[in-house]
């Protein structure tokens, strides 16, 4: 049985197969599982029920996913993980800037979409303490808050845990398989473009268009300056 002190997740997806399939594979991991079909009852949960996470469906019977996700970031602070069939970067990009911290391509296997759960929860209630601080860019773990120049930055879940990582070791290259490990836990090498998504995404809301702060080093990974 499932404690009702587990955490509860939201699965929102109009596929009634899908939708179950999720819960039940949630439930059998110990996770309590709500679900919704529609943006609107998908709200009126979020509401009501005050989820840890979100899964949510980009593509909605009544309206886009990622309206649904406009409106959830002004309710709360859940992580949100979007799955939809649209798997192109220009999609992800569009995701993550919404508000969604993690994007999912459907089809999708259940293993995977696990580990991502685990990751974002994990990460959602580890403590983290002390400013990091690079050129202008400030990261406040304890408040989960960030500033380029003194404007804040809105940032998602992972794109904030992305940053951190550079901020901890400025000029480290780090490794496309190093920020798989830290951020997803995945210790295999995997074909999956989601670093790059997230790398462009963090880019974009840096200002970074001549990717001179946060450096390609070509063949190797990334650095920060």
């Amino acid at each position: 049985m499932v404690s009702e002190n587990a955490p509860l997740i939201l699965v929102v997806d109009d596929e009634e197969a899908i939708r179950d399939s999720v819960a039940y594979t949630l439930e059998h991991d110990q996770y309590r599982a709500q679900t919704a079909a529609t943006g609107a009852e998908a709200l009126e949960k979020y509401r009501n029920l005050h989820p840890d996470l979100v899964i949510l469906d980009v593509m909605l019977p009544d309206t886009s996913g990622l309206e649904v996700c406009k409106e959830m970031r002004q309710l709360g602070e859940a992580p949100i993980l979007f799955l939809s069939a649209r798997d192109q970067l220009e999609d992800m990009v569009q995701g993550l800037d919404t508000g969604g911290d993690d994007y999912l391509a459907k089809p999708f296997h259940f293993a995977e979409l696990m580990a991502r759960v685990r990751a974002i929860l994990r990460r959602t209630h580890a403590p983290k303490t002390n400013l990091l601080e690079f050129q202008d860019i400030v990261l406040d773990p304890d408040t989960h808050t960030v500033t380029k120049g003194g404007r804040p930055l809105h940032l998602t879940l992972r794109e904030f845990e992305l940053l951190e990582m550079f901020l901890h070791k400025p000029r480290q290259v780090f490794t496309r398989q190093q920020i798989l490990q830290q951020l997803w836990g995945w210790s295999d090498e995997l074909e999956t473009n989601v670093v790059e998504v997230y790398v462009c995404a963090l880019r974009n809301k840096l200002g970074d268009d001549e990717r001179k702060l946060l450096r390609t080093v070509r063949g190797v990974g990334y650095a920060l300056g």
